[in-house]
């Protein structure tokens, strides 16, 4: 019945009467570079530009000195750039996007070059805009998406009793805890090139949006009120809450619909929070599309994390190992590497090296799933992740679509099952985010 369904719904939407939402897809250029069955090249797309209304192509990288946009890898992008856009020759319904910044664009040496193009002067900001248009038009990409890189919010810490009343007892004092004690500034200006580059992109007739990265608070960098009408649509990439990297010592959802108030959990790390904050500030809804990843992130269990694995996690040890596919980044696996690892029958073994991970589905529809491999007598072999699975994915969906957004954009398609290898479907994230937004 769900099948026919599909198809009804399909062909009520080519007649024009129901207007899906949007579903942005991101590509990651990066995983053409991977090795074996994780590699991805614009040929593997078919089947998801089927589904996706836009297709974000990422990343590009800002040079410190001058301000101009660059390729980070010019032996990929040199024929990939006209690869992804020849996809509207089959797909005329998609969109094309370049990206720039994301959490790609590392430097080291310049760790906050996307500030000082705030504080740049009005001739080396035309720079950025210039380059942007010129490598936008030049490849023929329909438009322009904003991910640029602003300190991150503080991680949460573990407290203990004592420890969480002194916090408070501390904060009266010092208040918030400041990242940007130029945020204010910072906030100002953004709006400002946000403006200019609108006007410079509607001139030419290319697309503008904009991504807000994960953990970077909104309230200090983004004005609202200003900025909803300089963009086509915005991405709230609402994930990446928790993650091993960041808070090495508990483990916790890292993407959970609504706040649980419990475990001194930090009110503002859930994805209704970050929808509500914009919200309440006047953005349209359907200006906004909510971000799910299609990776999970993974912590090392300890003696000390318990058998039960119920977040929060206590003693953990920072990131597990990555999957076997992307295995360069620990503490986070892709879609198929985590379906990969799940039991399949209630008699497997429980602990140990070779144990398969039991999952643990949030009834509640509201958390997020999680499934775990407690360590064994020795504190060794245990596995905590974090993740949205394809049914998951579907409920946030569900809710960005009640909620009357745009859409959901997807991060990214190279960490969806693009290969089938989990039930032989290929890309299940996709397709489900697709049925419930529809």
């Amino acid at each position: 019945m769900k099948f026919h369904l599909l198809g009804l719904l399909g062909a009520v939407q080519l007649l024009g009467l129901v207007q899906a939402g949007n579903l942005v897809c991101y590509y990651d250029s990066a995983s053409y570079l991977r090795k074996g069955l994780a590699r991805q090249t614009p040929s593997d797309l078919d089947l998801a530009l089927q589904f996706c209304t836009h297709l974000v192509y990422g990343y590009v990288g800002l040079n410190p000195q001058n301000f101009e946009v660059h390729s980070l890898n010019v032996d990929v992008d040199m024929f990939n750039f006209k690869d992804i856009t020849m996809l509207r020759t089959r797909y005329p319904q998609l969109k094309v996007l370049l990206s720039v910044g994301g959490d790609h664009d590392v430097d080291e040496a310049h760790p906050n070059k996307y500030l000082d193009l705030l504080e740049a002067n009005r001739t080396m900001q035309q720079n950025f805009i210039d380059s942007t248009m010129i490598l936008v038009r030049r490849n023929g990409f329909d438009g322009l998406d904003l991910a640029l890189q602003f300190p991150k919010n503080k991680p949460r810490k573990v407290h203990g009793t004592v420890g969480t009343y002194w916090k408070k007892f501390k904060k009266l004092f010092t208040g918030d805890y400041i990242v940007d004690p130029n945020a204010a500034l910072h906030k100002e200006s953004y709006s400002e090139l946000a403006v200019n580059l609108r006007r410079a992109f509607q001139t030419a007739n290319l697309m503008l949006t904009m991504t807000v990265l994960p953990n970077v608070n909104s309230t200090w960098y983004f004005d609202v009120a200003k900025l909803h009408s300089q963009f086509d649509f915005i991405n709230l990439a609402a994930f990446d809450f928790l993650t091993p990297t960041r808070n090495p010592d508990e483990g916790d959802y890292s993407a959970p619909i609504k706040f649980l108030d419990e475990e001194n959990r930090l009110p503002f790390l859930n994805v209704e929070y970050q929808i509500d904050y914009w919200l309440h500030n006047h953005c349209p809804p359907q200006k906004l599309n909510l971000g799910i990843a299609s990776y999970g992130r993974a912590w090392k269990l300890t003696s000390g994390s318990g058998l039960s694995g119920l977040p929060v996690v206590p003693q953990t040890d920072g990131p597990a190992s990555g999957g076997l596919q992307i295995a360069s980044t620990d503490g986070l696996l892709s879609w198929p590497e985590i379906c990969a690892k799940l039991a399949t029958n209630n008699t497997a073994a429980y602990r140990g090296a070779n144990a398969p991970l039991r999952k643990v589905t949030d009834l509640t529809q509201k958390y997020g799933n999680y499934a775990l491999r407690p360590a064994n007598e020795d504190g060794e072999h245990g596995f905590w992740v974090s993740y949205d699975d394809p049914d998951f994915a579907g409920i946030k969906a569900a809710y960005a679509k009640g909620r009357g957004l745009g859409g959901v954009a997807i991060y990214d398609l190279s960490y969806d099952d693009f290969r089938g290898l989990c039930t032989g479907q290929k890309y299940p994230i996709v397709r489900s985010v697709k049925y419930f937004i529809a």
